[in-house]
Order: C-alpha cells, then structure tokens, then sequence
C-alpha cells in the first residue's frame, strides 16, 4: 500500500461545536481533568448521601429494638409501709403511711436526716392510677423557710378542707412543665409535722392522697393549715 493511501485513511480532529474548531492539546488535557475532578465530586456527594441513608437506617433500627417505657414505672414497687415501720419512734411523731387503693404504688421512701436545713422528713414518692407523681413529705419541727422550700417558693392560693382537714393550697399548675414536680400542693400541719402534699396529679388523685392521711393527722393533734 503507498503511503498516499495509508494518509488518506487518517482522520481529522474533531470540531468542538463550544470552540468552533478542532480542540488543542492543551484543552483536552484540560477538559480530561476537569471531567475527573467533576466525577470524583460527584462520588464524594454520593458517598456522602449513602453514609446519611445508613445511618439513618441504623438508629431506626437501634430505636425498633431498644425496650422502651416509663423507667419509673417499671421499677419494683418500694414497701413505704415497711421502711416507716423500720423507722417509727426515731422522730417526734409517728411517720404517717397513706392508706391507698390498689392502682398506687410508691418509686421512693426514706428518712431524711442530717439535712443541710436541720429538718429531718420522711418522704414517700407516688405514682398514681393515671400514671401522674404525687409526693408526701412530713418535716418534723419545720420552719416557714423549710415550707417554701417543700412548694418552691409558691405563694398560697387559698385553703381546701379535706376530710375535715384544712390544708393550705399552693397551686402552681399556670406555670405549665416549668412548674416540674411541684404544679399543685397541699399544707398542714398537725403536732410536730408539718405535711406536704405534692405533685402533678389532678384534683380527685390529690384528694384521695390527702384523704389516707386523715387518721393519721388527727392522731398527731388537731391539724391546721401550715404555711410560711
């Protein structure tokens, strides 16, 4: 074959159709890099994205089979019964004991001693049928700064008779989650107790909190409102 043949063969450079001409060395090479610098881009942002999917998969399926509930709750119910028995006689009057139906139960009982304010309490935690806290405290010998202390320094609201029991009646429901353990609460006192009835309950669980302690109350001496 002449070599006139064999040149015949080869074809020219292509036109770029943005260039309007055959593009030179010099822009291929660059048009070559830039197409892999945009390639690797492009699989970075996919990497990226798949890694998002993963993990969001992964905590879906760490949330599917992690036991969830009320961590309260499912706590073994605490005898408060037995621990004020073990503690009876070691303070100026006996510790009350709510005398509750079934749907009670307590999370917390104890005698609380050798306080940062001087006043011994015992306290039991509740949890009520409908799953809310109520908390009863008895300060022996308490002071009105011990009292504000147990309503977080809400003003009284008025009182409330229970049973034949006047309480003081701190209400702090208005103030909404910022309130915490302490959107209602009820105050008396009766010997050397000063009772307080606290938590988040509503009005009938509260009065059938108050209503266990009656007995008890008169047995102390004859209760009246306590505030500070």
């Amino acid at each position: 074959m002449s070599p006139r043949t064999r040149n015949s063969t080869i074809k020219p450079p292509a036109v770029v159709a943005e260039l309007g001409r055959p593009e030179t060395a010099e822009e291929t090479a660059a048009r070559k890099a830039q197409n892999s610098a945009n390639h690797r881009n492009r699989q970075t942002v996919n990497n990226l994205v798949y890694s998002l999917i993963a993990t969001v998969a992964l905590v879906a399926v760490i949330v599917l089979i992690v036991p969830r509930g009320n961590p309260i709750s499912s706590a073994p119910p605490v005898d408060y019964a037995a621990v004020a028995q073990q503690a009876q006689g070691s303070e100026p009057d006996r510790l009350v004991v709510p005398k509750l139906p079934s749907g009670w139960s307590s999370n917390s009982a104890e005698l609380r001693t050798k306080t940062a304010d001087g006043v011994d309490a015992w306290y039991i935690g509740l949890l009520t049928p409908k799953g809310q806290y109520i908390g009863v405290t008895q300060g022996f010998n308490a002071n009105d700064s011990w009292v504000a202390d147990q309503v977080n320094r809400t003003r009284i609201a008025g009182t409330r008779e229970i049973d034949g029991v006047k309480w003081d009646v701190y209400d702090n429901r208005a103030a909404g989650s910022s309130a915490g353990n302490v959107a209602y609460a009820l105050v008396t006192t009766a010997g050397k107790s000063t009772v307080v009835v606290f938590g988040t309950a509503d009005d009938a669980e509260f009065t059938a909190a108050a209503s266990s302690l009656t007995d008890q109350l008169h047995s102390l001496g004859s209760p009246t409102p306590g505030g500070n």
